[in-house]
Parts: C-alpha cells; structure tokens; sequence
C-alpha cells in the first residue's frame, strides 16, 4: 500500500503534525500531573523468540481471565500475515485489518466479540505487513483506534514470533512487554536473543517474563533463573517474573475443540495460573513512562522507523 501523492499526501502531513502537537500537549499535562501512569488505555505487548510456545494461546487465556476480573479487555492480532487468534477461539470474522486499511470498513465493523466480553481485532491470512504500509495507512489506523480508546481498559498486542521489523514496532510502542518462554532451552535462546535486541538496539530495559508450558512452578522459576541469569551478565536490564502456566493437557483438548481452557475448563489447573497471572497484572502497577495509550502506542510506531 503506498499514499497517492498530491493533495492526499499534503493531508496527511497536515494531520501528523496536528497529532503530534496533541500528543505532546497530552505527555506534557500528564508529567505535570504527575498521572501519566494512570491515565489512558493500559498497552501490553506479547511476544516470545519463537514459535512454537503458545504465545497466542496465552494471550487469549490472559485477556479472557482479565476480563473475568473486570476489566474492558481489546486484543489486537498484529501477527498481520498469518493471524490465529480467531481460529483459537472457533470465531468466524467476516473482515479483518485489511480492509480497514484498504478504507473498506471502519475499526468499529471489523471488531468481534470473544469469549467472557472480550473484543478483537482479527488480523487476515495474506495482509500487508506493518512495516509495508506507508504513512496514510499508519495515521488511518490510527484515527481508527482512537475511537475505541475511551471503551477498554486494556490492549493486548499478540505480536508474531521471533525479531521480525514488524515485531519489533509493536512491542517497542507498547507500554509493557510480556516475554512468552518455555523450558525448551532453544526458546530460552530466542527469548534472550529477542530480549538482547530490544535492549540494545531500541533501549528497552523493563521486560516480564511469563514461563509457558512449565511442569510445575519450580521448573518455570528455573526457566527464569537462566534467563535472568544469563540477562544479568550481558545486558543493563529489568526482568521480572509474571508467573506460569503448567503443563495441562485440557490446553491441548481445548485447542483441538478451537476454546479458551479458561473457558472451557475453568476449574483446571492451566486455567488457574490464568487467573492468578491476570490477578498480578491488575495488581502490578503500570511502568511510569509516558508510552502507552493508543495515540502514544501508534506514534512511537511511527517513530520507530527511523530506528538504527
């Protein structure tokens, strides 16, 4: 996708730089007010090294059990090629990013409704990648997402697996990243070299770190004593453990049967540490930077492309 140049590209200049004197006007009021963590949607990023972790089972899980508890929960399924998260959850979306994009439909046409209340925004098989599209698309998306901001009390961003471009601008503008690993020591590897990369080439230093597929908790928290251990002899960085979620083979039955295990089998063991995990993040107080509603979340994404 590419602007049409002329007056169209003139628009969007104009409308970019109204944005950003918002946007800056917003950081300012917020840090003087000293609310900026407090203010706005709240914005998590889920990412993990590799495929093959169950990242966005986790991510439906999570968003599921925050909503249980309360809370407006929007996911965003930024794995924009191959998207997987209404196929998860045994939903059918007639329209997806794209043709919002393509200006087919608004954002509020292409939202379906998932399990508990929670909402999503479907990616499509054979969408442009983010870091394709040019800057008409980014500040129609964005426009887009503004409307829905004031709904949700949070976004979750279920980025795709590995140190892609398009990984990278969804989880440096978000507010917080949560790291999906397994005890596998290849996903230990990537979530590492994923980690490094955010470190030292985008200047992350708060990461959490969520252990999947763990036997019980004393095998998740050896998973993140590695990982910890390893970051803390190589990188000037935060890493705080989120929690885990065990082995349980009523994940594998609910995936087959295209449900939540949360939903489905709420009472097992798997959909506990859902509940519990939800329940640190309601708790844990948001990072005090001024990151992470959608207007910040989207303008860093467009800052970001003049990263090194």
């Amino acid at each position: 996708m590419s602007t049409v140049p002329g007056t169209g590209d003139q628009a969007d200049t104009l409308r970019l730089m109204a944005r950003k004197a918002k946007n800056n006007q917003q950081a300012d009021s917020a840090s003087t007010s000293g609310l900026a963590d407090q203010k706005g949607i709240r914005v998590i990023s889920v990412t993990s090294g590799k495929g093959g972790v169950g990242k966005s089972n986790v991510v439906s899980n999570l968003a599921i059990a925050l909503s249980a508890q309360g809370k407006k929960v929007l996911l965003i399924d930024a794995d924009l090629g191959l998207g997987n998260l209404d196929v998860l959850l045994g939903l059918s979306p007639v329209y997806n990013l794209n043709h919002v994009l393509n200006g087919d439909k608004s954002i509020m046409d292409i939202l379906i409704d998932g399990p508990a209340g929670i909402k999503i925004i479907p990616a499509g098989s054979g969408v442009q990648e983010l870091t394709s599209l040019g800057q008409h698309e980014k500040l129609k998306l964005l426009d887009e997402l503004d409307m829905l901001e004031e709904q949700f009390d949070i976004l979750i961003v279920d980025t795709e697996a590995g140190i892609s471009e398009n990984v990278t601008y969804f989880t440096v503008a978000a507010q917080e990243i949560f790291v999906v690993v397994t005890p596998e020591p290849t996903s230990i590897t990537d979530a590492y070299a994923l980690i490094k990369l955010l470190a030292t080439r985008y200047s992350e230093h708060h990461f959490k770190v969520l252990v999947n597929m763990a036997k019980d908790s004393e095998d998740a928290l050896e998973v993140f004593r590695k990982l910890a251990n390893v970051a803390g002899r190589f990188l000037d960085i935060s890493l705080d453990y989120l929690g885990c979620v065990v082995k349980d083979e009523k994940v594998v039955d609910a995936v087959k049967r295209q449900k939540a295990v949360t939903e489905l089998f709420p009472d097992s063991e798997a959909a506990q540490c859902f509940n519990t995990i939800a329940r640190r993040v309601i708790e844990n107080k948001r990072q005090n930077r001024v990151k992470g509603n959608i207007q910040f979340f989207f303008r860093r994404m467009m800052d970001c492309q003049g990263a090194p």
